[in-house]
């Protein structure tokens, strides 16, 4: 438990991890009538055969896939799906002129990982900032200070590192004399449409990830439909990352609440069942 109500679990699935590359995402059943969960692959290791998960308890199935056990399975984990992160295919000499900032929220945290990861085993100049509302809701420290070449905290309360918005830290960054060739965000829908923003106002170009618009993952239940660049776009099967600047992102959260009646109502159920 990375925190009271998040979770990380290493998965065995050989073939899925020999497969896995940076941006990409897998689905989980935690049995035979469980819900489709897409997750963000977080970390893979091809030689171990594993990946690595984050889930947050929110709903009924996360809060299934939760109070897993070590030694217990999925009834499914498919994958890798989506598209790997768009660095993956560039030329060495490309990634060498490259500087990123990335700016990871919450839970969004996670997926950054990896990506930071391949990039700094490339050699790639790569600088983090993390924002949480608090210290304790702070996830992947140690291991993301290990990848980047500087890493900047900021909490809403002032706990930890920097008081305030990852927004402000960005442009607190840029005035100090720090230049960067592309931003990548991901987190909650409402920090990557003001990083956006910021990112607008700042001249840089910058990546998002749609991933928390998932359900189905395969394209078909159409939930992740998304407006970019006035095209209705796929999410899991064109995604998860776009351009940031091409991304309705008003439209994208009136989606992210079409089911919240239904979660609300699993969620006490899976809570009745479990008998709190």
């Amino acid at each position: 438990m990375l925190t009271p109500t998040i979770c990380r679990m290493k998965v065995f699935a050989p073939r899925l991890a020999s497969a896995a590359q940076p941006g990409q995402f897998l689905i989980v059943r935690a049995d035979e009538h469980g819900e489709r969960i897409p997750l963000t692959i977080s970390d893979y290791n091809k030689e171990k055969g594993t990946v690595s998960i984050v889930t947050q308890q929110i709903g009924a199935s996360t809060t299934q896939i939760c109070a897993m056990e070590e030694g217990e399975a999925f009834a499914d984990v498919v994958g890798p799906l989506g598209v790997p992160s768009e660095f993956t295919e560039m030329s060495p000499e490309a990634l060498s002129a490259q500087r990123y900032i990335f700016i990871a929220g919450g839970v969004g945290t996670a997926p950054v990982y990896p990506q930071v990861k391949w990039l700094h085993e490339r050699g790639v100049a790569v600088d983090v900032i993390i924002g949480a509302k608090n210290a304790d809701l702070i996830i992947y420290k140690d291991e993301m200070e290990a990848v980047c070449d500087n890493l900047f905290i900021c909490t809403d309360d002032g706990s930890a590192g920097f008081k305030g918005l990852v927004t402000a830290m960005l442009e607190k960054l840029v005035a100090e004399g720090r230049t960067y060739t592309q931003a990548v965000a991901i987190g909650p829908m409402i920090m990557m449409k003001f990083a956006t923003l910021t990112a607008r106002k700042l001249n840089l170009p910058i990546i998002v990830s749609l991933n928390t618009l998932m359900v189905d993952g395969t394209g078909m239940c159409g939930a992740c439909r998304v407006s970019v660049a006035g095209k209705t776009r796929f999410a899991c099967v064109e995604g998860p990352e776009f351009n940031g600047y091409d991304v309705d992102f008003d439209e994208a959260m009136r989606r992210q609440g079409m089911y919240k009646t239904e979660e609300i109502e699993a969620g006490h159920k899976c809570k009745i069942g479990r008998g709190k």
